[in-house]
């Protein structure tokens, strides 16, 4: 999984800031994580992309610093020609880098567009633009919250790896195995693109429970009960994740993951100490 040859890679997510404020206060989150030389900054794109343009600006200004974008694009409610125009913007930028995701269905809206999964979307971008693009796509470990079955899913991200994903990122979660198996299932499959881990700072522990119970990631019962009796009390919510975040990257990267990719949240903080932790 994991070879000298390929060093690993370490990258942070961020969502389009909506105000001038939330802006300001991104570049600074991202001086502060730059110090960790990342591979990437990648930028999220909001449901029938609503936040395109916020997407392509912040992607803009991370390029103007100097840093690696990748600009998520998700294609759930979006026509060819709406995606084609997206794809040639942001090859007419120099971006070179594309995370490449179905999206989720905007409530209230019955119309899948053109692209009804992630793997057309990708089948779509080889098909425009040959190798242009370094295509990222998405993985779940405990499997996606619509798949039927395990089975489906697996077969899901081999479809959608072989019709043209350089690598993946998973959705993410606090079990360790989950990931070490699903990759191991994957491989059994034929699929051998480095999976890099989704990972997650635990720094509030009802929006987690809400991300959670949305996107299909299950926080343990131990740790839920633990997280759930403190309460209010921030700083031990903080210190336990931690240590259950430092613990849980420690054990990927010691069994061949070929790097960590964080959802910042735009938050510098919890990310910059895990980090830290690990030495990198």
């Amino acid at each position: 999984m994991h070879s000298q040859s390929n060093p690993r890679t370490f990258s942070f997510e961020f969502f389009p800031a909506k105000t001038p404020e939330g802006m300001a206060k991104l570049r600074t989150t991202r001086q502060q994580l730059a110090q960790f030389k990342p591979e990437f900054f990648s930028v999220t794109f909001g449901a029938g992309g609503s936040t395109r343009d916020r997407t392509l600006d912040t992607v803009l200004e991370i390029r103007n610093e100097g840093y690696a974008a990748a600009p998520h694009l998700s294609c759930i409610g979006s026509s060819r020609d709406n995606i084609r125009a997206i794809l040639n913007e942001y090859r007419n930028h120099g971006i070179r880098h594309i995370v490449a995701l179905r999206g989720d269905i905007p409530s209230g809206m019955g119309e899948f567009g053109e692209f009804r999964f992630a793997n057309e979307l990708v089948e779509f971008i080889r098909a425009e633009h040959g190798d242009h693009f370094h295509i990222e796509v998405a993985a779940y470990p405990e499997y996606h919250p619509q798949a039927r079955s395990a089975h489906d899913d697996l077969r899901n991200f081999a479809v959608k790896v072989k019709a043209g994903a350089n690598s993946a990122i998973t959705q993410y979660f606090f079990n360790a195995d989950a990931y070490f198996a699903f990759v191991d299932e994957v491989n059994a499959l034929g699929v051998d693109i480095p999976i890099v881990p989704g990972i997650m700072p635990i720094n509030n522990f009802s929006q987690l429970a809400r991300f959670s119970d949305a996107c299909g990631a299950e926080i343990p019962r131990w740790l839920r009960l633990k997280l759930q009796s403190y309460a209010d009390d921030v700083a031990s919510i903080r210190s336990l994740g931690l240590d259950v975040i430092t613990a849980l990257c420690d054990r990927l990267l010691a069994g061949g993951a070929p790097g960590l990719h964080f959802y910042t949240l735009n938050q510098a903080g919890a990310v910059s100490t895990i980090c830290q932790r690990l030495g990198l």
